[in-house]
């Protein structure tokens, strides 16, 4: 009698295959027992264990009867399991439990902050690269320094700003395109004080012709001292003679006003600007056609190019004012041209942007204690001259005096007490 079931005896034993058989023929698929690569278990019978179910004898153990090495070391094949199948470990199937779970959802916070971050951080270096990019390409020329026996300073900032006749860079073409002419040197086509404050802008047209006195100066190149011998002058005289900051000690002798900033812009400056913000609209108030300054303008809104807009600002023999009308043009043009500078079509467009700041930096000459913010801030009062929150006059002029337009001294005075003390202006001009 043996414990084995029926049919199964000792010759079936050694017949078959599996452990102890004489057979070459390959386990079964059902399982691939774990083989222990070392030391043999010392001889002898394993523990007896009762059959498993209805006569099923326990399957026998190479070393602790449980199909392991004596190191505990189970690489999973004594269950069965296959290498790279499901819910095997480092499968990439589904586990015994199902469907494996799928791909985790996106954080979009967290995606979201990243994604804000990077947008501040690149406009952070644009802005700031852009700033030190533009502050270097202002021509800051001008030393206010040596301007004698200043006025005391008032409240709010007064900029005066000159347009010059300078044919500086222009080729041969330029100057025929642009009615220029060739004549050497610069002087002044128009001279403007812009004032701001906390009361609105004012911006007051100096006319060129304005009679004033030459009073005592520091030249700027020589540094010598030129006493004054109550000389009266044309005021563009005056720029012609010495230059910007003969200019500015001739206004503030004459006026009493502290100018804070200095700004000039020629040209060819001028109408660059011009066709880099793509033209400014403009309301022609009359035909006007002069062989001189190259105009040619039909009457009603129209956008004008750097030439026509050039043209425009510089007429003055086919207006029936002559130089104040040309200065009321000008004011006009100026506080358009600002007000198309800072629209957000301007502004958000890297494509204007950029061309127009550049072509207006690299023909500006200002002052060695001008910066950004302060142009900045000077473009933004000139709009809202534009947009009625602020004043544009001509000098108040009571006459002439050997050909040159004399002011209206008790005008004048009252005009510079209101922008010292920054109040609103009452004064009228011509």
């Amino acid at each position: 009698m043996n414990d084995w079931p029926e049919g199964w005896s000792g010759d079936n034993r050694r017949s078959g295959y599996g452990r102890g058989s004489a057979s070459a023929r390959p386990e079964s698929a059902r399982v691939m027992r774990q083989v222990r690569r070392g030391q043999a278990p010392p001889p002898g019978p394993g523990p007896s264990a009762p059959p498993y179910g209805a006569g099923v004898p326990q399957q026998p153990s190479y070393v602790d009867g449980r199909g392991h090495g004596g190191d505990g070391y189970d690489s999973g094949y004594n269950t069965g399991q296959v290498y790279g199948s499901p819910g095997s470990p480092g499968g990439r199937g589904p586990g015994p439990g199902g469907p494996g779970p799928g791909r985790p959802a996106p954080d979009w916070r967290r995606r979201i902050k990243w994604t804000a971050i990077t947008v501040v951080t690149a406009l952070v270096v644009t802005t700031v690269g852009t700033y030190f990019w533009a502050d270097s390409k202002l021509n800051r020329e001008v030393d206010l320094s040596k301007v004698i026996e200043r006025p005391g300073a008032g409240e709010g900032t007064n900029y005066l700003i000159v347009g010059s006749d300078s044919r500086e860079g222009m080729t041969d073409e330029q100057k025929k395109d642009l009615h220029t002419g060739s004549a050497e040197g610069k002087r002044t086509d128009s001279m403007m004080i812009l004032h701001t404050g906390d009361n609105g802008s004012t911006l007051i047209s100096l006319p060129r012709d304005s009679d004033v006195e030459i009073p005592s100066f520091v030249g700027s190149e020589s540094g010598k001292t030129y006493k004054g011998t109550g000389r009266h002058v044309k005021l563009n005289a005056a720029y012609a003679e010495d230059g910007p900051e003969l200019l500015v000690r001739t206004i503030e002798h004459n006026t009493g006003l502290r100018l804070d900033h200095y700004v000039e812009i020629g040209f060819a400056g001028f109408a660059n600007i011009v066709d880099a913000v793509g033209g400014v609209e403009m309301d022609i108030p009359q035909d006007i056609k002069d062989p001189k300054s190259g105009a040619d303008l039909k009457k009603g809104k129209q956008t004008l190019n750097g030439e026509d807009a050039l043209a425009f600002v510089r007429t003055r023999y086919a207006l029936a004012g002559s130089d104040l009308d040309r200065t009321k043009n000008q004011q006009k043009f100026l506080s358009a041209l600002a007000s198309q500078v800072a629209t957000p079509s301007t502004v958000l467009n890297p494509f204007k942007l950029y061309p127009t700041m550049g072509a207006g930096l690299d023909s500006l000459i200002v002052d060695k204690d001008m910066g950004l913010f302060d142009l900045a801030s000077m473009f933004w009062a000139m709009k809202s001259v534009s947009g009625g929150d602020g004043t544009s006059m001509n000098m108040p002029v009571s006459g002439s005096v050997g050909g040159n337009l004399k002011w209206d001294d008790a005008k004048v005075k009252k005009l510079v007490e209101q922008l010292k003390n920054d109040e609103k202006v009452t004064v009228s001009g011509n």
